[in-house]
This record gives structure tokens, sequence and C-alpha cells, in this order.
């Protein structure tokens, strides 16, 4: 199969892509492990998207300071500066997003009930509730599968990239068990983070880090894979005192608690019912996420718990969503709800510059799986949305002009399927070890030590993935091979990097528990 332009992946980033590529007279076929929008890590964004207001100046030392002074000026100013214009144009003008409105403003500029979360010096963030992403993408996707100029093939894994003497000329994909490559003129990753290569994260299990494992291996460069961001307030039922076991297979699951929240008055408290992020920071509550996160998990060790005491504010009339959740497993809100940090968002990735354009010619990458210097090392809340769609268009227009009648046949070797497939309980066994290896060494804080234990547990899972990987093709033992791989990586930088942002290296690990 041929296509101009081919997209993996479909959040908003691919959304984005397929659509500005589309417009620009490119045939566009979208490809994407989802089967339902739920899969994608889009629908699971709760806060909403962050636009430039009054004071572009002031959204970009925002972003600037969340990241500990590390986010490229360059790549920051072109956030801040087409924020208004694309979330008008797609959102507003094309998807008619019904963002919630302020009620008592008579101005057509203002009318957007604006909310404010950690990190930003004022109100900036459009939301639908607490559940912005799926109020986008659902959408989103309903546009795209009726575009004229866009094919969209879901329950299809890319298994690899096709490469020509360094040139990127499409992806070997999977579905239903039919292995077919697919030839483009350009190629643009936006396959989402690496929430799965975690115990614990507030990511869709599909999050396997496809699309940089795959640049990866093909040579394209990756960086600052160290710095993985951990949201401080994920619904913790370890720390539930009404969960008897928050290990079984009825066990409530994890939901994220939004930043939101906080930003409209929760505070923190610890298990002993004292307020701690005052004395941490001068923003309390409304800190940096690597700095809250960090608190958050000191206090918890130290005190048995922490929790989000929503008492400040009427939490059912402003959240409704996220009270839902607390109902459906049994969380009284009025008690506080139980808080951990967990694995979020991923700054880093595959090397982009500021048209998605990577160090592999005719390869892209947006959205998570891409590197664009805009976080640095810590990501400001309800910016992963807009760097999506900013980088999305941009590069989808791109690829567009590139891979327009470019697309051609080159020979390559289909992967070996002569074994019988594994059982499921293999791979989902070695997923646990892996995420318990992350979740304990690789976490909010790390130490040396346990980066290299972390490291050799990691290769030997490694190898067993490639070994079976050999001579079956299948979907989870690739997906096992790619979160190996994006461990690797993340470990790897980690122990070769300094401290900075939401990558925190100690000496010991009583530095990790001891008092601030």
């Amino acid at each position: 199969m041929k296509t101009d332009v081919l997209v993996v992946g479909s959040g908003i980033a691919g959304c984005a892509a397929a659509l500005t590529a589309a417009r620009e007279g490119a045939d566009v076929l979208v490809v994407t492990k989802a089967s339902e929008p739920e899969d994608a890590n889009t629908d699971w964004a709760q806060g909403g998207i962050a636009v430039t207001q009054s004071d572009p100046e002031s959204f970009a030392a925002d972003v600037r300071r969340a990241s500990d002074d590390t986010a490229d000026p360059d790549a920051v100013d072109v956030l801040v500066s087409e924020a208004a214009d694309v979330v008008d144009d797609i959102l507003v003008d094309t998807l008619e997003v019904d963002f919630d409105r302020a009620g008592t403003s008579s101005s057509e500029d203002d009318d957007f009930a604006l909310a404010r979360e950690a990190g930003h010096s004022e109100r900036r963030i459009l939301h639908v509730d607490a559940s912005t992403g799926e109020h986008i993408l659902r959408p989103f996707l309903a546009y795209l599968s009726d575009h004229e100029g866009v094919t969209i093939r879901d329950d299809t894994a890319a298994l690899s990239l096709l490469t020509e003497e360094g040139v990127v000329r499409g992806a070997v994909t999977l579905r239903d068990g039919e292995v077919e490559p697919v030839f483009a003129g350009t190629t643009i990753l936006a396959t989402g983070g690496i929430g799965a290569c975690y115990e614990t994260s507030t990511n869709p299990p599909g999050a396997t880090g496809d699309g940089i494992a795959m640049a990866a291996l093909a040579g394209a460069d990756v960086s600052d894979m160290q710095y993985v961001q951990f949201h401080p307030t994920a619904y913790d039922p370890r720390s539930d005192p009404n969960v008897a076991d928050a290990d079984a297979d009825d066990a409530p699951e994890p939901f994220l608690v939004s930043e939101a929240v906080r930003g409209e008055g929760a505070v923190l408290r610890n298990g002993e019912g004292e307020r701690f992020m005052p004395a941490v920071h001068e923003d309390a509550e409304l800190a940096p996420r690597d700095v809250v996160a960090r608190a958050v998990a000191r206090e918890r060790d130290a005190t048995g718990r922490v929790v989000l005491d929503v008492s400040p504010l009427d939490f059912r009339d402003e959240f409704p969503d996220l009270a839902d959740l607390c109902d459906d497993r049994g969380v009284d809100p009025d008690d506080g709800i139980p808080v951990a940090p967990s694995e979020h968002f991923l700054c880093g990735g595959i090397d982009v510059d500021d048209c998605g354009r990577t160090t592999l010619d005719r390869l892209f990458a947006v959205g998570e799986c891409a590197r664009t210097g805009v976080h640095g090392a810590n990501r400001l809340a309800s910016t992963s949305l807009l760097e999506g769609l900013v980088w999305g268009t941009r590069a989808g227009e791109t690829a567009a002009e590139q891979g327009r009648d470019e697309a051609r046949e080159i020979e390559y070797v289909a992967p070996d399927d002569r074994d019988p497939a594994l059982p499921k309980a293999f791979t989902e066994k070695k997923f646990d070890r892996l995420g318990e290896t992350m979740d304990q060494y690789v976490g909010v804080e790390r130490i040396p030590d346990g980066l290299r234990s972390a490291r050799a547990r990691i290769r030997r899972l490694k190898g067993e993935a490639d070994a079976y990987a050999r001579t079956r093709v299948s979907r989870s033992l690739f997906e096992l091979r790619n979160a190996c791989i994006c461990s690797l990586l993340v470990a790897r930088a980690a122990a070769e990097s300094p401290s900075a942002g939401c990558h925190h290296l100690t000496e010991s690990e009583e530095a990790i528990h001891a008092d601030d």
C-alpha cells in the first residue's frame, strides 16, 4: 500500500498532523493501535489546554520557569505565538469544542471559563469539566473519518520503520494477524508516551513507547529521556483505608485528580492532617509538578498517606466528572482523596526541529513521543495538548509538501513468524517485572546504585523479548520490546545526567527519605 503521508497514532498530535496534511492536498493514511478513543492518551487528558492571553510573555515565562529554566526559548516562542490561532482554527472553529463558559461575561473574547493550574501565573486554561481530552479527541476522530483526504485504520500496530540508505519510506504494520508494508512519501510518528513502562501510570496501557523505540532502532536521535514527569495527585488505593487489598484483581482502579482541583483551592495534607506544601515552596500546592510530586512521595513515606483536601471548594459542583470517579470507587471526597505520584508524561523523546522533522530524512515526530524542547526538564500543566496541536499542524504541512506523490515501494524483508504464539500471560508477566523495576529504581527520585540495578534487569528482559520476537510476529512481543528499549533509554540517561526538573538524582537511599 502507498500513501503520501503516513501518520502513526491517533491522539491530538496525530489528528492535527493528518488534518493539516489533508488540507494541503496530500493523501493521508492514519494507522493506530487504538480501537476506541480511550486507547489514546489524549482521551485521558483532564485539565485542559493552555492558551495565550493578553500577555504572551507571561505564558512563555511560566513555561520556562516550570522547566527549571531548561526549555528551548525558541521552541517556547513557537508554542506561545501560535497557540491562539491553532486553538481557534481547529478546536473552536472546525471541531466546535464546547469549552466551559464563565456564564457571567458579555464579552465574546472573555466568555470562556479559564482555569489556573500549578505553575501558571494567571488563568489561561480552556477546559470541559475535568475531561477535556475526550471532548476534543472524539469529535476530532469523527471529523477525520468523514474527510475525503484521510483514511483511518484502527487496531493496527506499526512494527518497524522501512528505511533505505537513511531515508524513511514508511512502516511495517500488523492488523488482524496480517503483516503489510505501507510505503509513504513521509512518515509522522505520533505514538504517545511510555506509561506502560511503569507499574503505576496515568496513561492507557497501550502507551508502550513504540514510536520512540522504532525511531531509535532506525538511527534517529533521541534525547532528554531522563525527564519523566510524575503527576503528584493520582488516586492511591494503596493508602485508602476503605480498600482491603489494593493489589487484588477487583481493587479500584487509580485515576488522575486534575491539577485544576488544586488550582481552585484544594490543599495537600499528610497522614497527620498537616498541610505541608507551604513549607516546601512559596507557591505551595501550585508549585511545579516535580516539586509537588517529590514532596507528596516523601510525606507519604514519612506519615503513611497523603490526601487531597477538597473542602475549600464545592468539589461536586465544580468537578462533577471527578466526583463520579470517586463515587465509583467508594471514595468520599469529604474525607480527602488519597493520592500518590504516578508516571504521567515524558518530556524527552525523538529529537525534532520546529516543524517536527527528526534527524532521519522524511521522518517526523509529534506529541509526547517527540522532544521539541518546549518542556525541557519539566512540563508546565496543560501544555501537552497545545504542543500536540502546534507541532502537529507544522509537521502536517511540511510532511505534505515533502511527501506528495513521493511514495515508492522498496525491497523489505518480512518479519519471521515460524514459531507458535506464546501464551498471553508471558508478556503480561514480563510487563509486570518491567513496571516493578521502573517504579522501584527509576521513579520520582533515583540513586546511582538503583539505576545500575534497573539497567541490568531491563537488559535481561529485553534480551528475552528479542529472542522470542525473532521468530514470532506478535503485537504484545513488539510492545514489550519497545517498552524495554524506552526503559533502558530512560535509565541510561538518568544515570548520565545531573538533576534537573523531574529528574532528581540523589546519592543514597537514605538521602531520598531524609527530611527536607
